[in-house]
């Protein structure tokens, strides 16, 4: 008998009957004597649907009002699934996040998970219950709800297993695995059958919308065994993300392709050339809460440097006004512009640790396409750049090509 949480997202639960499948999976599960926690993302489209609804009432809505609109989705389908279980004939119990209590901090839209209080949910489990938690969502200190951002179902399934020290923490979602690339870009891209936490890590980070980053992150640091299925279908092995040491074969050179259509690129031209002039461009946007990605400098003769980042889309204009209005004038910048015009590609793989001349490889194959690069990023076994994004699919098609990576 094992313990496995089942996170199932917002396409596995998008209307009666896909719940009605979800549950006899879960049933299934149940029959061969597990203990199992599901957790459930709000039915497809509707986070969406409530944002919507707050924006027509304000068009920046408040962030707390915000949390407390789109965190009923989930409470919507967690009713429903218990209803579906309990239908079959199993005992289910259903649990929003602040019932189970799943402590956060206060940043609403976009919270972090401090604690979970595995106790109830425990007690469940030993008197034979199959318990539903709403994901996505928390409480803080204070007993607001808040939201753990897009792909927060993710975080709350990897958390709770490591909480409840689970066997095996399963996301189920519309794909059968994790792709060198995604499929619908690149139809020659193949499931891998195990990949590294690594490279999950880097490959979420860079895009990649298969898991979100911080459940990777749990994971990894928790020892979670994590393996991504597809609801869609009765069988399968799906992709086991697991960790670099269990693999005693030697790793292929590149395992992905990750690409991000998210990002915008802002510029600060012409700032002084001196100690401390980073974190005056980037201290302000760090104290608004937008996140930095890529950023790359390059100084001039004049003695002045030019500094570049990216930020997300959503958050270029937040970003450019907070320098226009704190920063330019007091850092003597020439100008600040933005672009939003852009896209990501990235390849991943821990094999680059061993082998030279990825990168060469890399640009040489964008340059024989004419793609030119306005940005790069490199770890230990990751090289991402930025380029006009309607190069993003050619850039993908032949990276994916250049480095075999749809044979098996």
């Amino acid at each position: 008998m094992a313990l496995i949480v089942q996170k199932y997202g917002g396409t596995s639960v998008a209307n009666p009957e896909r719940i009605k499948s979800l549950a006899a999976r879960v049933a299934r599960y149940k029959a061969l004597g597990h203990q199992i926690v599901v957790v459930v993302s709000a039915m497809s489209g509707e986070t969406n649907r409530l944002i919507s609804l707050a924006k027509e009432i304000m068009p920046d809505p408040d962030p707390r009002e915000l949390d407390v609109m789109v965190s009923t989705g989930e409470q919507v389908t967690i009713g429903m699934t218990a209803l579906a279980l309990m239908e079959l004939g199993i005992k289910a119990k259903s649990y929003t996040g602040s019932q189970v209590k799943i402590l956060t901090d206060d940043s609403h839209t976009k919270a972090r998970i401090l604690s979970i209080d595995e106790h109830h949910i425990k007690q469940d489990l030993d008197d034979g219950y199959v318990v539903v938690v709403a994901g996505f969502q928390g409480v803080d200190a204070n007993g607001n709800i808040t939201t753990l951002g897009r792909g927060g179902s993710d975080t709350t399934g990897v958390a709770l297993a490591a909480a409840l020290k689970a066997d095996e923490c399963q996301i189920y979602t519309d794909v059968d695995g994790v792709y060198t690339t995604d499929p619908r870009v690149v139809p020659e891209a193949r499931r891998l059958d195990k990949i590294t936490f690594e490279e999950m890590l880097e490959l979420a980070s860079q895009g990649s919308k298969v898991l979100q980053i911080r459940s990777v992150e749990f994971a990894g640091k928790y020892k979670v065994k994590l393996r991504v299925l597809s609801s869609f279908e009765e069988e399968g092995d799906g992709t086991l993300i697991t960790f670099e040491e269990e693999n005693t074969m030697e790793q292929p050179v590149i395992s992905g392709i990750a690409f991000n259509r998210d990002e915008a690129k802002i510029t600060v031209l012409g700032v002084p050339d001196k100690p401390g002039i980073a974190y005056q461009i980037l201290g302000p946007i760090a104290e608004a809460n937008v996140d930095v990605d890529m950023i790359i400098q390059n100084t001039g003769a004049d003695g002045t440097t030019d500094f570049t980042f990216t930020v997300h889309k959503n958050e270029m204009n937040k970003a450019l006004s907070i320098l226009r209005d704190k920063v330019q004038g007091h850092i003597g910048a020439r100008e600040i512009n933005g672009d939003d015009k852009i896209a990501k590609v990235s390849i991943v793989g821990v094999g680059m640790r061993s082998h030279v001349g990825i990168a060469s490889q890399m640009f040489r194959t964008l340059a024989e396409e004419g793609i030119n690069i306005q940005m790069i990023s490199t770890s230990e076994i990751k090289i991402a750049v930025v380029v006009d994004e309607k190069y993003l699919e050619l850039a993908v098609r032949v990276l994916h090509k250049a480095f075999e990576l749809e044979a098996a």
